[in-house]
């Protein structure tokens, strides 16, 4: 599929604009980092605060760093939530390895992992259970399990726009398939305002605006792709909670592909700035109709020297859905003539070329 990003603004515009004098203001000291914090901050590094006040996470950040995390932990690691000395100055040299690659490359795709700037010693992005494992689905959630939701990813059929997913319309990829790193576009910004947060996501260009001045949710009768986001303070640390979710997005694969959660779904997200140039993002997912348990996916944000977001075209020049649905059609007619030759055969997946 061809997918590069359009960056449209107009939605946050006027905030930017208000926002830009607040960038890079300081005051008081940073909180000690936590457990699950991969790089502590330095000694010296003092938290950033805007002129209102509230502690300033405002910039460009990546998840390209955290690419070289696994999502689920590997059976050798057990319930070990950290790499040893041993085996993280080999991930070191693993994480240079990939970076070094990508910034030579010559002829070919130049991946984002030439942002791979940091290295850092989790041995899952899935932090809660203790296995670094997505818990089990609930047999209500099994039931709901569809082939769109694999999309062009998967086998079909694909009958109308219906059997894709939200990322193969250019819809969305929901809250944590536009945060989670996947091979390009890993880039978010966030912007500040008295009583708001907006954060902004490179690929699919969705923007939310997450109030923080005590104000309540809305009506739960009103339900949105992103849900409702709603915040406040604990020290250092934004927390947000997002309630008013449909039931059309998903959280299991990459890009906001899999099993669709239900609309009881609520997401707990904790940012935290750790460093001039790193954010921890911790999103804890609470849906009992999909999920056995809660579980929760904590992973760096960093912001390398040069980082800049691009430009998202994603309908522009993307044929996905329509040469999937051509293909749908010409299997239908290759398998309508093969049974007039007393050929019977199972059906062919889009992917069957490839």
């Amino acid at each position: 599929m061809n997918r590069y990003c359009v960056w449209c603004w107009a939605a946050v515009g006027a905030v930017l604009a208000g926002s830009m004098s607040v960038l890079g203001q300081s005051a008081v000291p940073a909180p000690a980092a936590s457990a699950r914090t991969a790089s502590a901050a330095p000694k010296a590094w003092i938290q950033p605060r805007t002129q209102w006040g509230d502690p300033d996470l405002s910039g460009v950040w990546t998840s390209d760093a955290a690419r070289g995390i696994p999502r689920e932990r590997p059976a050798r690691f057990g319930n070990r939530a950290m790499l040893t000395d041993e085996e993280y100055t080999e991930k070191v040299k693993t994480d240079q390895k990939t970076r070094e690659t990508a910034e030579n490359a010559v002829g070919s795709f130049r991946n984002d992992g030439a942002w791979l700037n940091k290295s850092f010693r989790q041995t899952s992005l899935i932090v809660e259970p203790e296995d670094g494992h997505t818990p089990a689905f609930t047999e209500e959630a099994l039931k709901r399990a569809a082939p769109r939701d694999r999309g062009t990813f998967g086998d079909g059929p694909f009958r109308d726009q219906y059997d894709f997913t939200l990322y193969d319309r250019c819809i969305t990829r929901g809250i944590v398939g536009s945060i989670m790193p996947v091979v390009y576009g890993n880039g978010n910004r966030i912007i500040q305002a008295p009583g708001q947060v907006i954060i902004s996501y490179e690929m699919v260009h969705d923007t939310r605006v997450v109030y923080t001045d005590g104000r309540p949710h809305i009506s739960p009768k009103i339900r949105q792709y992103l849900g409702d986001s709603r915040g406040h303070w604990e020290g250092d640390t934004l927390v947000v909670e997002t309630t008013n979710f449909t039931n059309q997005t998903s959280i299991g694969g990459g890009n906001g592909n899999g099993l669709r959660h239900s609309f009881d779904l609520v997401l707990t997200e904790r940012i935290t700035r750790v460093s001039a140039d790193e954010l921890r993002y911790e999103v804890h997912i609470d849906d009992p109709k999909t999920y056995m348990k809660p579980w929760t996916i904590s992973l760096p944000l960093t912001s390398p020297p040069g980082y800049v977001l691009l430009p998202y075209e994603c309908l522009e020049g993307d044929y996905a859905v329509k040469n999937a649905l051509s293909a749908e059609r010409a299997e239908d007619i290759a398998i309508e003539e093969d049974y007039k030759k007393g050929i019977i055969r199972p059906r062919k997946s889009v992917q069957y070329e490839r």
